[in-house]
């Protein structure tokens, strides 16, 4: 079991990755490397096995199934999670790393958005998607994360033995951090500077496609995370253009004790029972989202034993 994993999901970063691997060989010497290559067509991994990484590969395309792949094979007390682009200085690694290790910490975000990320980034669609899905994640779930989509980040061992890794691509960040806000996580920010790519380094990241990837990601793990949010939210606007459609009939029934419009009266009482029929689906699922935390918290204590075993053993070894 590592102390420390520095995990690096790369794709086609021959640019870039050797002073990635090396920049963190000098901060944290003591940390185990871990570049895994999805399917690099440019001698991405051999950069990197010749600097000295550890070098693994991922089949299917995607960072979401990147890191699926290193949070199953991976065992380590803290993982530190970085782009192979080179905009993440190695220097705050440290100050990510002890909170994991000393303060307890789940998740620390490396945030960009407080520092220098609108200046380097000159991308202006993506400053602007970056700070809306920041507004919509705090707005929905009640949290404070002060960079959602940062590929910079610090995890706990029960972090990452609990996350199930669902997305495929770049709207897992968004997935991190929704499922350690609402697992009562503990979640760090840290602000970090940001640099853009370098010349001749280009992102992955597609402004539209993978931006509304990631608001369809937010409104289904708002979905299945906040089910009576998302129903109740239904219910309420079909309850309202069911009173809108009947209030003059309702009217004309008060003054003249006739009902002649019975084809709105007939449409707005189905749209009610809809409205009654999303509100309880609602209930009932928030029922279940209840039971699931309380066998989540199960699951938290049989994955902190396996971690003491783990250390136990690797401690045996070391002895």
């Amino acid at each position: 079991m590592d102390h420390i994993a520095i995990l690096i999901p790369c794709f086609n970063e021959c640019k870039t990755i050797k002073k990635v691997v090396t920049d963190w060989q000098t901060v944290m010497p003591q940390a185990a490397i871990y570049v895994y290559d999805n399917n690099s067509t440019d001698g991405t991994a051999d950069i990197a096995k010749e600097a000295g990484a550890i070098v693994r590969y991922e089949r299917n395309q995607g960072k979401g199934n990147v890191i699926r792949r290193m949070f199953r094979e991976i065992e380590a007390e803290c993982y530190i999670m970085v782009d192979g682009d080179d905009t993440y200085p190695a220097e705050y690694g440290t100050t990510l790393a002890s909170l994991v290790l000393e303060n307890q910490a789940d998740m620390v975000v490396g945030d960009r958005l407080s520092s220098t990320y609108f200046e380097e980034n000159k991308r202006p669609f993506h400053n602007l998607g970056n700070s809306l899905v920041r507004v919509f994640i705090n707005s929905l779930f009640k949290s404070s994360i002060k960079d959602i989509m940062t590929g910079y980040r610090a995890f706990s061992y029960q972090f990452v033995k609990t996350f199930p890794v669902l997305s495929q691509g770049f709207e897992i960040e968004t997935e991190m951090s929704i499922h350690a806000v609402d697992k009562n996580m503990r979640i760090e920010n840290v602000v970090i500077e940001y640099r853009d790519r370098p010349e001749g380094s280009i992102s992955k990241l597609s402004t539209y496609s993978d931006g509304i990837r990631v608001l369809k990601t937010i409104l289904r793990l708002y979905k299945n995370y906040r089910p009576m949010g998302f129903y109740g939210g239904i219910a309420g606007v079909l309850a309202i253009a069911a009173m809108i459609l009947l209030a003059p009939v309702f009217v004309t029934w008060l003054q003249s004790g006739l009902v002649p419009r019975f084809p709105t009266l007939i449409v707005s009482s189905f749209i009610m029972i809809a409205a009654l029929i999303s509100f309880f689906i609602g209930l009932i699922l928030s029922t279940i989202i209840e039971k699931d935390k309380q066998q989540f918290e199960f699951r938290l204590n049989i994955v902190n034993m396996l971690k003491n075993l783990l250390y136990s053993d690797s401690e045996e070894k070391e002895d």
